[in-house]
């Protein structure tokens, strides 16, 4: 039942995005589709501040008291390893400029986000080495 609901809410954030452009002037971005997925599985994160860049995104983070994405997800979900993820849960690789990008885990070794080097969300295949962090949805 639970292995269903997550493939479900996984589905769910995957139509939602998938051939999407990360965007930051259009809330097209990795916290956006986090919060998506949260929302799916049944969390109810809050309302998130706009902010149109990285340095918006930056200063959104401190103002609730956060260094970083991973201190953000901490405060909501309880940390795994990145061996222990399930379909629908939430990861982060290093970013560009500090800011790392959220991931949801699509499978096995494979995660669904954005990167630098491509415009449109992307399906990745990924090795638990690359991954900085890992959160129980």
């Amino acid at each position: 039942m639970e292995l269903e609901r997550r493939r479900i809410a996984t589905e769910k954030t995957l139509k939602r995005y998938q051939g999407k452009v990360f965007d930051w002037s259009k809330g097209i971005t990795c916290v956006h589709l986090a919060r998506f997925h949260l929302r799916n599985m049944g969390h109810k994160p809050e309302t998130l501040p706009r902010f149109r860049s990285a340095l918006g995104a930056k200063k959104a983070l401190k103002e609730q008291g956060w260094a970083s994405v991973a201190d953000m997800l901490d405060s909501m979900m309880p940390r795994i390893a990145p061996a222990q993820m399930m379909l629908g849960d939430l990861a982060i690789v290093p970013g560009e400029g500090g800011m790392d990008a959220i991931f949801v885990c699509a499978g096995p070794l494979k995660v669904f986000g954005w990167r630098e080097d491509q415009p449109k969300m992307v399906i990745l295949d990924i090795g638990l080495d690359e991954l900085t962090g890992a959160w129980r949805v």
